[in-house]
């Protein structure tokens, strides 16, 4: 009964963030884990998934010890398994970067298995000749950074072309044909070798060539033996000898069907029919790595100071000191939710637009702060607040030039002006204009050494502001002469 509580408590507490989190990562450990299934490194993956295993149920059952050990593994081991993983990985994300050709336009599925049947009778007549022959039939993963050297080519295959192309007196015969398609991109290629050759016995540098780059790719590479005479297919990593050229178009057949959707199947259909197993365990350890780091059925409270905005304040008005400027924020939630918050970005907003003519107490509402979905606000201190404003009247002050020091001992002072001499402010309609002084930046006389001209900006007292348009730079001109010498001989 207990677990049926605690369940259905789970799931009472799941938001449409927390679906959305849980089928992100299904989706990335799904796509991992059909990338991984066909790559020889899938078993040190597999490994490392029953430890995250064992690292979960320790976690469940509260096991501090195996916890702490297991914690301070995966952190030593990242570094292990970039350097593991570093092929794959490169894959991986070369796969990911070509998921932006999905819309675009292949060869029909009809088309492409006319070009199998080609492909299938000429590497059975060049293997009846004992012409050796290697040739790549591009999948989804780009080549470009496994193949070395060749010659660009872009022609429809055809028997007549292959078979140039692997005549002994072909300038590239002992290279690789790429096709992509039903085209002929690039002859005359070499390929990065295999160095887990132990398990074939007495293969030739083609074969090996087509191995290494089946173990890197998912291409199919076809190895014409120019000394046996035989047909093999390298694919996925594995090398198999093919019996006859019907056996080898079934299996380009097969491969084309794969990697191209069928002309009436919709590619939704299709993605949702392949690869069942690995969906689940995707959504079920997605699930499982939720309810670990996700779900917190423990709700904390923390305290937060932050800054009150005053939004839409109506057009000559303004608020006048005292100020209340921050407020505190209590916030709940649980304890992930805060360490993804940016402090920083919190703040109070106080709509002024139609209030301020009518009241001065304002009531903070919870709505007011702009804090995440998962952390609501518990309470606000102060409930209330006190705004005082005032309507802005125009007024026009001086400009008065505030100096500091005095000039060096053998200048004197002629004139000092500045420009604009006046100024109009906007201020609040409760202050006393004889009270109010506007001044320039102070400018030090101690560094003027002959008549200059100065831009400096006009500060304003606070309550006073300048009327929109305005600007607040003024221009000092000061003008000096140099002392007369004394007398000679007076002292």
């Amino acid at each position: 009964m207990d677990l049926f509580n605690s369940t259905l408590t789970v799931i009472k507490s799941i938001r449409i963030p927390d679906i959305l989190d849980v089928t992100i990562i299904a989706l990335m450990i799904f796509a991992a884990l059909t990338w991984f299934k066909t790559r020889a490194s899938r078993f040190v993956l597999i490994g490392i998934t029953l430890l995250g295993g064992v690292y979960l149920a320790a976690r469940f059952f509260e096991l501090y010890l195996t916890t702490i050990v297991l914690q301070s593994f995966f952190a030593i081991s990242i570094f292990v398994l970039v350097v593991i993983f570093q092929e794959d990985l490169r894959g991986f994300f070369e796969r990911l970067a070509v998921l932006g050709n999905i819309g675009k336009k292949f060869p029909s599925l009809s088309g492409l298995k006319s070009t199998a049947e080609i492909i299938a009778q000429t590497s059975a007549n060049l293997a009846k000749k004992r012409t050796g022959a290697l040739i790549v039939l591009q999948g989804i993963d780009p080549l470009e950074r496994h193949i070395n050297g060749g010659t660009n080519l872009d022609g429809v295959v055809s028997e007549s072309l292959l078979e140039s192309l692997f005549d002994p007196h072909s300038m590239g015969h002992d290279g690789a044909v790429i096709i992509d398609g039903n085209r002929v991109t690039k002859f005359g290629c070499h390929l990065p070798l295999s160095i887990n050759t132990s398990k074939y016995a007495n293969i030739g540098l083609r074969h090996t060539a087509a191995l290494g780059l089946a173990e890197r790719s998912d291409a199919i590479c076809i190895v014409v033996s120019e000394e046996r005479g035989t047909i093999s297919l390298a694919y996925l990593g594995n090398l198999n000898v093919v019996q006859n050229a019907a056996a080898l178009h079934e299996a380009l057949e097969q491969f084309y069907t794969r990697n191209i959707p069928g002309e009436k199947s919709h590619p939704a259909f299709n993605w949702l029919k392949e690869n069942t197993m690995e969906k689940i365990i995707a959504v079920v350890m997605a699930c499982l790595l939720w309810v670990a780091f996700g779900y917190q059925k423990e709700i904390v409270r923390r305290d937060f100071v932050i800054p009150i905005e005053y939004k839409n304040v109506p057009k000559n008005w303004q608020i006048d000191e005292p100020q209340v400027t921050e407020a505190k924020v209590i916030l709940q939630g649980p304890d992930q939710a805060f360490r993804l918050l940016d402090e920083r970005s919190l703040k109070v907003s106080l709509d002024l637009s139609a209030d301020i003519e009518k009241k001065r107490e304002f009531t903070l509402k919870k709505d007011m702060v702009n804090a995440p979905s998962n952390l609501p606000v518990a309470d606000i201190i102060p409930a209330r607040i006190h705004v005082y404003a005032s309507k802005s009247i125009t007024w026009t002050f001086p400009v008065n030039i505030n100096t500091q020091n005095s000039l060096a001992e053998h200048l004197s002072l002629q004139k000092i002006s500045v420009t604009p001499s006046k100024i109009r402010v906007l201020m609040g309609s409760r202050i006393n204009p004889e009270q109010i002084r506007i001044e320039t930046e102070p400018v030090d006389l101690q560094k003027i050494f002959f008549t200059t001209t100065l831009d400096t900006k006009i500060v304003l007292p606070a309550g006073v502001s300048f009327p929109d348009g305005t600007s607040s730079s003024a221009s000092v001109i000061i003008k000096v002469k140099k002392k007369a010498s004394p007398p000679s001989g007076v002292r």
